[in-house]
């Protein structure tokens, strides 16, 4: 079951003087082929292009906003080609109603000046209206950044001007690409919040309000028929898929650990197939879950043996968290989409001689950001909760790692919090959790006071690479309060 690749859809217009045109011959014709580079190199970042062309009155920057509204474009890029007034460029992203990109980008590092006359310059001279336009949308409450460097690849310390400029872009447009990924994705609710943790505690109204993503209510009910219907043959492909996938443990020291038999390896495949069903079923693009259950009954089996199908479910790009935290299930989403993995985390320790904190979580993990071959451990009990059964051990990747936690204020808005660090090598708790070394900019003592007066909720996501300069971009786009810490 492959997961569809979700585009930016990025709407793109290019702004001149229509006074220029009949004075400076061939003018126009030069920035709108400056204008199809930029739209060919924002196709290859993938993205899909609506282009309104270039504009250059006030009645074709209103056919260009339109022209967004209706094709919902996540993004709105105003190439810059050369000076145009504001008044001309307002009305496209007023319509659009969306965030929007200014790009000032320079053809040349420099110009030949005394060899350059007023046609050449006019070519150049994007800087001339940018602080114009910022100032009309600034004014007009118009969510805009700008971007402004040059237009091509140059030579020697010019180069970086290209360079940095088109990065920033790729991050607009990876940001772009998780923000319609969001508003338009199912989040599977399976079950209920785990009781008593009121950092959890979710209203499902403010995700659709102020992420556009549905939460889908799902009953034990729903996955249960799933699992009774998995077949034999599925469930021995299921099997072979997460032998091949996983290492098996032997029981370790902890006293709750316990061998993998092949009843529980085959009851968490049965399991498994349940959930592919339930994710194929409702078109859930992540899923949280959890259920208490008691005295051993059917869905307290059923509840104990979804560790194995939601990490391999996570690992594919569809996110899972336990306890029925929405917020970071949000989170992973996010964090996955931004190719960063993203693994269901929370605090466990903090080292004060090595100066790390130890992070991870006993549920499922992102098993493609795992060091190495992820392990499974037989358990005689899951700490804190009903049942028992086999549950995923492995740290993530040792090198750059960003953090992602999605909170709610007083004010019932949403907010992130943010944080980029390194994962260190070392052994790990050997206990059926994933856990990893995590070291951050400020020493643990300082981390966890500054993360923790943030009001966060005490899970969140655990990605590779850092991810800051895109998550920053994300929350712009998404109008999210974020609080980056160190």
């Amino acid at each position: 079951m492959e997961r569809a690749e979700t585009l930016a859809k990025i709407g793109v217009f290019g702004i001149g003087l229509a006074a220029y045109w009949p004075q400076f011959e061939g003018l126009k014709e030069r920035l709108a082929g400056y204008q199809a580079q930029v739209e060919a190199r924002l196709a290859g970042m993938g993205a899909e292009v609506v282009s309104a062309g270039l504009v250059d009155s006030a009645p074709a920057a209103i056919i260009a906003g339109d022209m967004f509204a209706c094709a919902q474009v996540d993004l709105i890029v105003c190439y810059v080609g050369t000076y145009a007034t504001s008044s001309q460029v307002l009305p496209a992203v007023q319509r659009g109603k969306a965030p929007v990109l200014i790009l000032n980008l320079q053809p040349a590092p420099s110009l030949d000046y005394p060899n350059t006359d007023t046609g050449e310059w006019l070519a150049h001279c994007s800087a001339c209206c940018v602080p114009e336009i910022a100032n009309a949308f600034a004014r007009s409450r118009i969510t805009f950044n700008v971007v402004s460097g040059l237009l091509g690849p140059a030579e020697g310390h010019a180069g970086r001007y290209f360079d940095r400029a088109w990065g920033e872009i790729a991050d607009w447009v990876a940001a772009a690409r998780v923000k319609r990924t969001v508003n338009s994705a199912r989040i599977g609710f399976l079950g209920h919040t785990y009781p008593g943790m009121l950092d959890m505690y979710s209203d499902f109204t403010m995700h659709h309000a102020q992420l556009g993503a549905h939460v889908e209510v799902l009953e034990m009910d729903d996955l249960q028929a799933r699992v009774s219907q998995a077949t034999d043959a599925e469930i021995a492909a299921k099997t072979a898929e997460i032998r091949r996938v996983f290492e098996i443990a032997q029981p370790g020291r902890d006293k709750i650990s316990m061998p993998v038999t092949a009843e529980s390896l085959r009851w968490s495949a049965r399991v498994a197939v349940g959930l592919d069903r339930l994710v194929a079923d409702f078109d859930l693009a992540g899923l949280t879950y959890y259920y208490r259950g008691l005295d051993g009954n059917p869905n307290e089996e059923l509840g104990a043996g979804v560790i194995v199908g939601n990490s391999l479910l996570t690992g594919r790009g569809i996110p899972a968290s336990g306890e029925g935290d929405l917020k970071t299930c949000v989170a992973m989403l996010m964090l996955d989409r931004l190719g960063a993995g993203g693994s269901y985390t929370e605090f466990y320790a903090m080292d004060f001689v090595k100066e790390f904190i130890l992070m991870g979580h006993d549920g499922p993990g992102h098993i493609a950001i795992s060091d190495g071959k992820p392990v499974l451990r037989g358990l005689g009990v899951y700490h804190g909760k009903r049942g028992h059964g086999v549950s995923v051990e492995f740290n993530v990747m040792t090198g750059p790692i960003t953090i992602l936690g999605l909170t709610q204020t007083a004010e019932g808005r949403l907010k992130l919090l943010a944080a980029e660090g390194e994962s260190l090598p070392g052994p790990r708790l050997e206990i059926g959790n994933t856990n990893s070394r995590l070291k951050f900019g400020l020493d643990p003592a300082e981390f966890m006071n500054r993360w923790s007066e943030e009001g966060p909720t005490h899970h969140c996501a655990l990605g590779v690479g850092h991810q800051l300069g895109k998550i920053r971009k994300l929350a712009r786009l998404m109008g999210i309060e974020l609080a980056v810490i160190g």
